[in-house]
């Protein structure tokens, strides 16, 4: 049994480690605007940040981290799958970040909290009055967003920006409902590796866009590469510390540390509309704290079975079968999914999952 002393230290770790995950998060597209501003592309800004933190990752798991190195195959390829999903998603943000205020483009990828909620409704949510209520905000906030001081916003870009926050939704959601057994570390490792594979291909088809052609311009690549690394880390950790909503609560920082560092260092201003979107559109992500339902997630089901479930729901197939889906048996003790014969899991809540702190 945890002693108030150590539950103490734990939330207080988990705290210092949200708070550090929403800092890095919210200086990400500042850093990508001044090296946009210094020349480099916006696909090659993506796909450099992401390669260097790979491999500075790699480098410190093979040196001090080498126990989170071991991975089951399934989770492996779920790995692999978030990361890919998740670098199609940072290439439409950076593309869709160099035509919009780094401010504005952070408030509107800030809507990836509502795709994660219908994500978790796929997984045995059910709408709730608040749940529509928040959606109904999110988008009266981008009605309000889309205009700026010198005319309309690029569409186009707010798009790309909107549809990267529901990938990076998707790619939260992969790993947590499916490698909510392996240690954060090694989710980050192979995450950001699946990420970086990505990218580069992106890179690869569009021509090799230009590079950083002075060392002043590598220098918002560097920031990026670190501050990208200290993002993925504490964020898991934050999560394992403070749970879901205190998280999702705590991230509403991003949009102010955008915001703020936006206004001091790149000399942007939002219009009384735009700060009136901002304003509703944190409501919408803060009222997720009160959602009853996301703090008690439902055990985890496959994937087939999902959609399965929802295709029945749809056509009505469920009630005319009385079909059940039924929850997936825990991992065995050395992370191997359960084979096709083995015995059903007893009907009791599965375990808090544990993730090492990195």
């Amino acid at each position: 049994m945890t002693s108030s002393t150590g539950g103490s230290r734990s939330l207080s770790a988990g705290v210092w480690a949200a708070a550090l995950a929403t800092v890095s998060a919210g200086l990400l597209p500042i850093f990508a605007k001044q090296a946009y501003a210094a020349g480099s592309a916006p696909i090659a800004v993506a796909m450099l940040r992401t390669v260097l933190a790979a491999g500075l990752l790699w480098l410190i798991h093979l040196l001090f981290w080498r126990k989170y190195l071991t991975i089951y195959p399934f989770a492996f390829a779920a790995c692999l799958v978030a990361g890919a999903v998740n670098g199609i998603g940072s290439l439409l943000f950076y593309v869709g970040l160099a035509r919009v205020d780094a401010a504005l483009a952070q408030l509107l990828f800030t809507l990836h909290v509502l795709f994660l909620t219908m994500f978790s409704w796929l997984d045995g949510h059910r709408f709730s009055w608040l749940t529509w209520l928040r959606l109904g905000l999110g988008l009266i906030a981008v009605a309000l967003l889309q205009t700026t001081g010198s005319g309309t916003l690029d569409w186009t870009s707010a798009l790309m920006l909107v549809a990267a926050g529901g990938l990076y939704a998707l790619h939260v959601f992969i790993n947590q409902r499916t490698l909510y057994d392996v240690p954060s570390p090694t989710v980050t490792l192979y995450t950001l590796t699946g990420m970086a594979a990505t990218v580069v291909i992106g890179y690869v088809a569009v021509g090799l866009p230009a590079m950083p052609g002075t060392v002043a311009g590598w220098l918002p690549i560097a920031l990026l590469t670190v501050f990208t690394i200290v993002q993925r880390l504490t964020l898991f950790l934050g999560v394992k510390e403070l749970g879901g909503p205190q998280t999702l609560l705590l991230n509403l920082g991003e949009v102010l540390i955008a915001i703020v560092a936006a206004v001091l260092l790149l000399g942007e201003r939002l219009t009384a509309g735009q700060w009136a979107g901002a304003a509703v559109l944190g409501l919408s992500v803060w009222l997720i704290t009160r959602e009853n339902q996301l703090g008690d997630l439902p055990r985890p089901r496959p994937w087939v079975q999902i959609f399965t479930s929802l295709y029945h729901t749809l056509t009505g197939g469920a009630e005319r079968s009385g079909a059940r889906v039924h929850a997936p048996q825990p991992p065995t003790a050395n992370g191997a999914a359960p084979g096709p014969h083995a015995e059903s899991a007893p009907t009791q809540d599965p375990p808090v999952p544990e993730v090492e702190a990195p």
